[in-house]
Parts: C-alpha cells; structure tokens; sequence
C-alpha cells in the first residue's frame, strides 16, 4: 500500500476539495493518507505557504498542487 502525504492548512477550501476527491477516488483502498498541516511547523509553512494543498508520493515525488492531478495519481499508484 503506498502512502500519499497532503499538506494543506485549515480553512483552505481548495485543500477540503483535495481531500473530498482523495477520500471518494476509486482505489482509495489503495494507499494510506497523511494530512500535514503547515502552519504547525515553520520549515513547511516556509515551503509550501501558498502552494497548498501538495499531494506527494512516499518517495517525495509531487503528485499534485492546488488541484488533484487525477491521471497522475493513478500512473503512481499503478508504478508507472
């Protein structure tokens, strides 16, 4: 099971529709989700500030920003 890391911030409407799509996508069963939220840690804030929500992969690889890039998610989860 691969695990996936959303880093979002609370009140972030764009991030609540990541996370809406990424809990209803189909193979939702396969991988494990952790939600980061920047404003907790002063290195991420400074990393991601405007850029959230970020979808990485287990290996660091960007999988989405702002918007869930659904292709992509899939060719990563299928090891393409």
């Amino acid at each position: 099971m691969r695990q996936l890391t959303l880093y979002i911030r609370p009140g972030c409407h764009l991030c609540e529709d990541m996370l809406t799509q990424l809990q209803s996508i189909d193979g939702a069963d396969s991988f494990q989700l952790q939600l980061v939220e920047i404003d907790a840690d002063a290195a991420l804030r400074a990393r991601y500030d405007t850029r959230v929500p970020v979808l990485e992969g287990s290996d660091g690889e960007l999988l989405s920003e702002y918007f869930l890039d659904e292709i992509g998610l899939r060719n990563y989860l299928n090891g393409g």
